[in-house]
């Protein structure tokens, strides 16, 4: 069986558009109807033109032309002959890169995952990038009477924040640049947020601990000065989290991270192996299933399929914009 798409193709720096594509099954392959996408933070980079290098995580090529995408989820229509652990009308999350921004997408079996009992669907299809906040954030080792450092308030950062939060946590900070998402890390429980355009985020935190430093830093932000931040305000023999991906060279007070004894933790859930992704990722949205932590909120923008232009503006240039989905 084949099918015929509407399918995002980034053929260069801020040149998004929708192409016809034909999918055809493979042996080993899924297509799966999208029910919601959404745009994240490595698709912004992709979209603003900063191409990493060629990883593990890429079956193509990252250069312009590239077929983008892979936060999604939907309904199995299609099965390929060896194909055993889904069938027609299951509901999937993607874990893969599959040029997921399409009102379909082709898959190899591996790269989903069946959507747990009691979870609505327009959380199921942004299941890779709840997975992947929810799994930092309850690993972070945080202990009750912690102080908690959320470098970043974008999607991952907000949920982490919770998850300190109901991990016992006395103060939980969260600092970024831009006071829409400082706004929505209070309302979600967040005792502090600094905006770090506006104030020196060390100092605002060493003076909140009586100048020992944070328990526990989680660097969700991705930039230099970010990275160098978390080193210094976190206290000897802390844990440093590491979220985020950077994509080019940075300079590093690697010293700091010597001389204090820290404990580096990379939580990454998709950078693991398959078979561990499989078995955390159920148990990483249980939360979510019963409404622990507050997904819904972060969801600021909705667009549809044929918008992806707009979308994507939005998600580079809205200060407000958390999570931006779109709908085929």
């Amino acid at each position: 069986m084949s099918v015929i798409t509407k399918a995002a193709l980034l053929k260069g720096q801020r040149d998004i558009e929708l192409i016809e594509k034909e999918l055809v099954v493979g042996e080993d392959e899924v297509i799966v109807r999208n029910h919601l996408m959404g745009i994240c933070g490595s698709d912004k980079n992709f979209y603003l033109g900063q191409l990493p290098p060629k990883t593990a995580e890429f079956r193509q090529d990252p250069k312009f032309p590239f077929y983008l995408g892979h936060e999604s989820g939907g309904t199995v229509v299609e099965i390929g002959s060896k194909v055993r652990e889904v069938k027609p009308g299951d509901k999937v999350m993607c874990f893969g890169w599959n040029n997921n921004f399409a009102e379909y997408f082709k898959a190899k079996v591996w790269e989903l995952q069946l959507v747990p009992e009691g979870l609505d669907m327009d959380l199921a299809s942004l299941g890779e990038p709840i997975a992947c906040g929810m799994f930092s954030g309850l690993t972070t080792g945080t202990n009750i009477g912690d102080t908690v450092v959320v470098m970043g308030g974008g999607f991952a950062g907000q949920i982490i924040a919770q998850c300190a939060k109901k991990q016992g946590a006395s103060q939980v900070i969260v600092a970024d640049v831009e006071d829409g998402k400082l706004a929505i890390a209070k309302k979600l429980g967040a005792d502090v947020t600094i905006n770090s355009r506006k104030a020196d985020v060390v100092s605002y935190v060493k003076d909140l601990t009586d100048g020992i430093g944070a328990d526990v830093v989680v660097e969700a932000a991705g930039v230099e000065s970010s990275f160098n931040a978390a080193s210094e305000l976190i206290k000897h023999n802390g844990i440093f989290v590491f979220y985020s991906w950077m994509t080019k060279p940075v300079n590093l007070n690697i010293s700091r991270w010597h001389d204090d004894g820290l404990e580096f933790r990379n939580t990454c859930l998709v950078h693991h192996t398959r078979q561990q992704r499989e078995v955390w990722t159920p148990w990483a949205l249980r939360p979510v299933v019963k409404n622990i932590i507050d997904v819904k909120s972060l969801i600021t923008h909705e667009f549809k399929l044929d918008n992806i232009k707009d979308a994507f503006e939005t998600a580079v240039e809205d200060e407000s914009a958390i999570k931006v989905v779109l709908r085929p």
